[in-house]
């Protein structure tokens, strides 16, 4: 009899984007402490493998003016992570934060710290950021091209599992106050030379419980993935339709058997959002209810405004898509936001092609093509269908992504959550002294700078 293969589950707190609906009656702070602890103690009570936090490293604006969200601010990830430590006991917590804005040294110390704070719960969603607008922040201001960000991006894994592997196991002091030394050998100094990174000297931190934070890696082109192969044991993946999903499952597995690694070595967890009904035809009311606050008018012309980069202030959003041309020559007039759309004009000609065939308003076709990776039915039909894309690997489980902040997530683990656990496909408590990397069920080892397990 096969063994079912178990479900993972993340929770990510919900930014300031048009995922979540902020109108909401019941939508509080994304700032305030009481907000990440009722999210972060829910997640826990479901018995998710981890807590994922994004990062905002500048306010974002747009023709000028800074994104009405951001107002209310973007709060430091690692304060929040080692505050949500203190009141959380098993949950894993995961920070989004930049290779190219942080320093490794300092970078590896604040996470090893955070790891030693939460007893080996700690991972780092290791991300790249490409632009001036962002640069500009930091002392080094510019920016980096596409392909150096990952070569940066890269070595800066590398050096930071190097400051955390030079202490041996069995370094650390057991009596301070004795003022003996602690024995040369065990503390081994960082001797490392590269195109991005010169760095000499004793890392400060010993060994945490779990060797190191899990890492994340989220990038989507073809150096993100080839990364993620290298280094990741967690996938945050844009794939969620099935056959999608399982065409990055796929690729993800060709590009680690050339470094040498097992695809069970790496968990693909695709966001997903998700709307509850009594019936599915409640629950496709509710959906299509939400997807409505999600996408206001104002929010409609400035996603467009994103692609035409043009100001379109002036159209009617319940009425046809603009008849200008996107201006791909100008300076863009969106600042501080992920662009996916390459072909501005491709795109365009695409959208007018599905507004003109079912007779979409700007609004509408905005809803249509902004939302994506949701499930919508009753408890039992998206338990079923979780359980479904786990046993036929297309994923590892879901990053879950509520649209209301706090308590979106209440529901799901009211009502979602013990249906899996009945299908036997999720656990039913953790692991006491579990790491992370245990909770994930990756057998606590990690592979060396060499590549072998330890």
């Amino acid at each position: 009899m096969s063994t079912k293969r178990q479900v993972h589950l993340a929770a990510h707190f919900p930014g300031v984007n048009n995922t979540t609906v902020w109108s909401d009656d019941r939508a509080e702070s994304q700032i305030a402490f009481s907000s990440f602890e009722h999210f972060a103690r829910n997640a826990e009570r479901g018995r998710f493998d981890f807590l994922f936090l994004a990062e905002g490293l500048r306010l974002r604006e747009q023709k000028g003016r800074v994104h009405d969200l951001d107002v209310v601010g973007r709060p430091n990830t690692l304060a929040v992570l080692a505050a949500l430590a203190g009141v959380t006991s098993h949950i894993g917590l995961v920070g989004t934060l930049s290779a190219t804005f942080n320093e490794p040294v300092e970078l590896a110390k604040q996470l090893a710290t955070l790891d030693h704070l939460n007893e080996g719960r700690a991972g780092w969603n290791v991300v790249t950021s490409s632009d001036a607008f962002h640069g500009a922040n930091f002392r080094r201001g510019g920016f980096l091209d596409h392909a150096d960000r990952y070569t940066r991006a890269a070595e800066f894994v590398e050096l930071a599992r190097e400051l955390w592997d030079s202490w041996q196991p069995d370094a650390v002091v057991a009596d301070v106050t004795s003022g003996v030394y602690a024995e040369r050998s065990r503390i081994r100094d960082v001797d490392h030379h590269g195109p991005q990174f010169d760095v000499t000297g004793t890392f400060p931190v010993p060994r945490s419980p779990q060797r190191h934070p899990v890492l994340v890696q989220a990038g989507d082109s073809d150096e993100g993935r080839d990364l993620a192969a290298a280094q990741a044991e967690v996938v945050f993946s844009l794939h969620t339709e099935f056959e999608d999903a399982r065409r990055f499952s796929d690729d993800l597995a060709a590009r680690l058997e050339r470094v040498g690694r097992s695809r069970d070595e790496l968990l693909v967890l695709p966001g997903a959002t998700f709307t509850l009904g009594d019936t599915r035809a409640d629950a496709e009311e509710r959906s299509r209810a939400i997807r409505r606050a999600q996408v206001s008018p104002a929010t409609a012309i400035a996603f467009l405004e994103q692609v035409w980069n043009r100001d379109l202030s002036s159209y009617d959003v319940d009425g046809p898509l603009p008849e200008v041309e996107p201006d791909v020559d100008a300076d863009t007039i969106t600042r501080g936001r992920v662009r996916h759309v390459r072909d501005p004009r491709a795109v365009v000609q695409t959208w007018r092609e599905q507004a003109a065939a079912d007779r979409l308003s700007i609004r509408e076709l905005v809803i249509r093509v902004s939302t994506r990776g949701g499930f919508v039915g009753t408890p039992s039909s998206i338990a079923a269908e979780i359980d479904r894309y786990v046993q036929e690997r297309a994923t590892d489980g879901f990053v879950v992504v509520p649209h209301t902040n706090p308590y979106g997530l209440d529901e799901f683990v009211d009502s979602v959550v013990p249906l899996l656990q009945e299908r036997g496909v999720y656990r039913e408590q953790y692991e006491d002294g579990a790491t992370l990397r245990e909770t994930l069920g990756l057998s606590g080892r990690v592979r060396d700078r060499q590549g072998v397990l330890a």
